[in-house]
């Protein structure tokens, strides 16, 4: 069971936007070696932003999870149409496994997925044993005959970049506080130590709903702090970071951002551990940890507030 040179095949990745980014590994992989595959990508609607201009996917389509059953029996019918030679499902839930099962074609995903059973061949996922998410992506691909893992890429386009170029004439770094999950986050009284450390303009980058977090945090900050939360697309705000002499993160989605355009990056890994496998992937790349604490991970993706009351793991970093 092999890719053909001119197959037609459907990745499948409903998560969130770090996980849209790390499957353009998959894509990126596939287009390598077989450069004649029409490869589509199927994300959660408001995503595909992403991925609408990216050169190794073909066709961008969307699963709006707000119309679930809908738009579940809308995709099932279009892949039959469609007739791809493979589905490959990255996602790990129900409704991708009964989209991917349904379509009646070849299906390869991940054995933690609920109807992975019907799959013509599923794979472990292992987490906590220091393997990234690409690689553990790339084992379903490899199985059929993908020999070389090519790292995830967003490419911003020129419009975009034109659109950022007002922010890069001087030398700037860029914060990224928010996260959505409150033991995940760096708290404010760091970034703020951070700030007090560079020597050029900072930018503090995130959604509409980060702006309040990001203007606490411009407030404390030296006078060429300027807060772009809600002011930027997602893009741009890749863009901007491509051009940046360093990037601060969380374990959150612009870490993959960073990855994306390969840019300078330090993330804090603060109730979260590398060994999950969402770490930096820029050749220009820093984790730093509180390591020793008997606590810590207290989850996989981060908690709304700390178990043990006290939050050593982001209090404790240091920056």
């Amino acid at each position: 069971m092999l890719f053909a040179n001119n197959e037609r095949i459907l990745i499948i990745q409903t998560a969130f936007l770090g996980d849209v980014i790390l499957a353009t590994s998959v894509a990126n992989s596939i287009k390598a070696q077989y450069p004649e595959a029409k490869v589509d990508l199927l994300v959660k609607k408001g995503n595909e932003h992403l991925v609408l201009s990216h050169p190794n996917i073909d066709r961008v389509l969307t699963f709006d999870k707000s119309r679930k059953w809908r738009d579940i029996l809308r995709l099932i019918r279009a892949n039959r149409a469609t007739r791809y030679g493979f589905i490959v499902n990255l996602h790990r839930f129900t409704s991708s496994g009964l989209i991917a099962v349904l379509s009646r074609t070849k299906t390869i995903g991940f054995d933690k997925n609920p109807l992975s059973r019907f799959y013509t061949l599923k794979l472990p996922h292992p987490i906590s044993k220091g393997i990234h998410e690409i690689d553990r992506n790339f084992t379903l691909i490899a199985a059929l005959g993908v020999k070389h893992l090519v790292k995830p890429s967003i490419v911003p386009s020129e419009d975009v970049m034109k659109k950022v170029r007002e922010y890069q004439e001087m030398p700037y770094v860029c914060f990224a506080p928010a996260s959505v999950w409150a033991t995940k986050q760096l708290p404010i009284e760091k970034w703020v130590e951070l700030s007090k450390k560079q020597d050029c303009v900072i930018y503090l980058l995130g959604g509409p709903s980060d702006h309040s977090l990001c203007e606490t945090i411009r407030t404390q900050c030296p006078s060429q702090t300027m807060n772009l939360a809600g002011n930027l697309s997602v893009m741009e705000s890749i863009a901007l970071m491509k051009g940046a002499v360093r990037n601060y993160v969380n374990d959150s989605g612009p870490l993959h951002f960073a990855s994306a355009v390969n840019a300078p990056v330090t993330a804090y890994f603060c109730s979260t551990v590398t060994d999950y496998g969402f770490g930096p992937l820029s050749d220009n790349s820093e984790v730093k940890e509180v390591k020793g604490l008997v606590c810590r991970p207290c989850g996989l993706h981060g908690k709304k507030e700390c178990p043990e009351s006290h939050f050593k793991c982001g209090k404790e970093m240091v920056v």
